[in-house]
Order: C-alpha cells, then sequence, then structure tokens
C-alpha cells in the first residue's frame, strides 16, 4: 500500500516516512487550490469547479460551499447531493470526509480526522480516522468533529458542541464533550 492508502487505513505516518515527500506534494497541491479558492470572489458554480478540482469529483449542482474554506489536503472529502457548507469551515480529511445527501453544516465547523500519537518521541507523527455525516445532518457553528465520529441521520449538533462519539440517527447533542440532549420528532 502507498501512503495514502496507510494513511486512510489508520497507519501511524511517521514524518521520516520514504513516501511522505508525496503527502507533502499533496498537502502542498490543497494548500494551492484552497488558496486560489479564498484570494477572491467566486460564483457558487466557480465555487464548485474549484472545489471538484480539490476532491476529485463532480459535485451537485444544488451543493453550496460558503468561502473561506480550509483543507490540509481535500483528496478524500466525499460531497453528497444538496450540501451546504457555511464560511470558514475547516476539513482536515486525510482520514476521509463523507457527507451525504443533504448534510448541513454551519459557518466556522471544524471537521478533523487527524490525531497525534500521545509519546512525544511520536508526537510528529500522524494517524487518521475516517468522520462520516449522514444524510440531513446539521452541524451547528463552530462545533467540533473529531476523529471517527459518525454523525447520525437528521441528528443536530448544537454550536460549539465538542463530538467525540458517534451520534445516533435523529439526536440533538451538545456540549464539551457532546451529549444526548433529546430526540428530534420526525413525524
Amino acid at each position: 500500500m502507498d501512503i495514502f492508502e496507510r494513511m486512510k487505513q489508520g497507519e501511524l505516518i511517521l514524518e521520516n516516512d520514504p513516501e511522505y515527500p508525496k503527502l507533502y506534494e499533496a498537502l502542498l497541491r490543497g494548500m494551492r487550490i484552497t488558496g486560489q479558492l479564498n484570494a477572491s470572489y467566486h460564483t457558487k458554480e466557480e465555487t464548485r469547479e474549484i472545489i471538484s478540482e480539490l476532491t476529485g469529483q463532480k459535485l451537485d449542482e444544488m451543493t453550496w460551499i460558503v468561502p473561506p474554506f480550509y483543507t490540509d489536503f481535500g483528496q478524500f472529502i466525499r460531497l453528497g447531493k444538496k450540501v451546504f457548507i457555511n464560511s470558514g469551515c475547516i476539513f482536515m480529511d486525510r482520514g476521509g470526509i463523507t457527507l451525504e445527501d443533504g448534510a448541513f453544516i454551519g459557518p466556522n465547523v471544524n471537521i478533523i480526522t487527524e490525531n497525534h500519537a500521545e509519546e512525544p518521541r511520536l508526537r510528529h507523527s500522524v494517524y487518521t480516522k475516517p468522520i462520516l455525516i449522514k444524510r440531513n445532518a446539521w452541524i451547528g457553528a463552530a462545533a467540533i468533529i473529531l476523529p471517527g465520529v459518525t454523525i447520525g441521520e437528521n441528528a443536530i449538533v448544537a454550536a460549539g458542541a465538542v463530538v467525540t462519539k458517534d451520534v445516533p440517527d435523529n439526536m440533538v447533542v451538545g456540549g464539551n464533550p457532546a451529549k444526548i440532549i433529546r430526540k428530534i420528532k420526525t413525524d
């Protein structure tokens, strides 16, 4: 497996990995494309084209991303139909971020698939876990979604919440760490 496959599998990637230069080039690519996106005004259509280049995925014409948008990689982001991502979001996607149809992301949300080893001698190394945000989930302003979390269908993450564990379908969570507040009426 190459460094990208190993990274997506959650392997600890050491900063002296022989394939690290490939990863570094991919990171520079992501910075270049997001720099282009964030440097000036773009229409919805132009923004979709730039994000399509970043992710390697043609975006649905109803998907809307409001710049600025930040990512350190970009190639492991998958967006469904009618996804909305508000301004100022940070997606650290080396572990894979999937937003299913209708996902609704508030401003300044951080979705982080990466973490560092606890051992001081390995602290500069990175491992990843994927994040899945299911259909019609709503992530409130300035929420933080941490590695390995799945947000359930129709779930709501309150503004400012820090989500460290999976959120069941049709639930509202909030706080730090996020806890279930109530069930959403779905009738």
